[in-house]
């Protein structure tokens, strides 16, 4: 088991806004709105995306009058080969305040999904949990785990595309924030079409994802 904390067993950890970032899902969702790989301009910022939950945690704290630290955790997958391709975006989140956890990809077992799943029960165990926010496209295998937290008094946020994640746009008690609403997270606006939005002259609609994913799903 990782132990993400740095806190002696003499210390009183701090409370806890915790974010977790599903990068490989986070980039399928970017992937699929886009048509194709993110450009520069269709990265996210981490810096402002930290800022968002550097402000998020201070309110959290004036509402229930204590200290409340922001922690920040980027999981993400390494191919094989890509070791050296990964390492600048690796050390610039880093740079920024990021934790970041990275599994080498070996097939469909590597996901980090279970994961990240682990490191919010983790911290839930060890009764520092104020509030969680898990950012992925869909965020659908996350939902058992963030109901139970909500109903244990732990409020939950979801960050994703409003187009992947509609059980959560509409969700009783957990929140949804569309990640292009995070100020400055992006340079460019997404180019984002909807059944709702069509342009006159028609426009593709991109799969969320491979067919060959049927293959693995038997």
């Amino acid at each position: 088991m990782h132990n993400y904390s740095s806190t002696s067993p003499t210390t009183e950890a701090p409370q806890s806004m915790l974010l977790v970032w599903d990068a490989p899902n986070i980039d399928m969702g970017l992937g699929a709105i886009l048509g194709g790989r993110p450009t520069a301009a269709y990265r996210p910022r981490f810096d402002a995306i930290g800022r968002w939950l550097l402000d998020q945690s201070q309110r959290l704290s004036a509402e229930i009058g204590e200290h409340i630290e922001p922690e920040a955790t980027v999981f993400t997958n390494v191919p094989q080969g890509g070791a050296d391709v990964m390492r600048p975006w690796v050390e610039a989140l880093r740079n920024v305040g990021f934790a970041v956890f990275a599994k080498p990809k070996v097939g469909e077992d590597s996901d980090v999904d279970p994961d990240m799943l682990e490191h919010i029960k983790r911290r839930f165990s060890e009764g520092v949990l104020k509030r969680v926010v898990v950012a992925s496209a869909d965020g659908q295998n996350f939902r058992e785990l963030l109901e139970k937290l909500v109903s244990e008094g732990i409020p939950a946020t979801v960050i994703g595309f409003h187009e992947h994640a509609s059980w959560a746009v509409g969700h009783d008690t957990i929140d949804f924030l569309d990640l292009e609403e995070i100020p400055g997270v992006f340079r460019e606006p997404l180019p984002r079409i909807s059944l709702d939005n069509l342009p006159a002259e028609g426009a593709w609609l991109q799969p969320f994802r491979p067919l060959s994913a049927l293959l693995s799903s038997r």
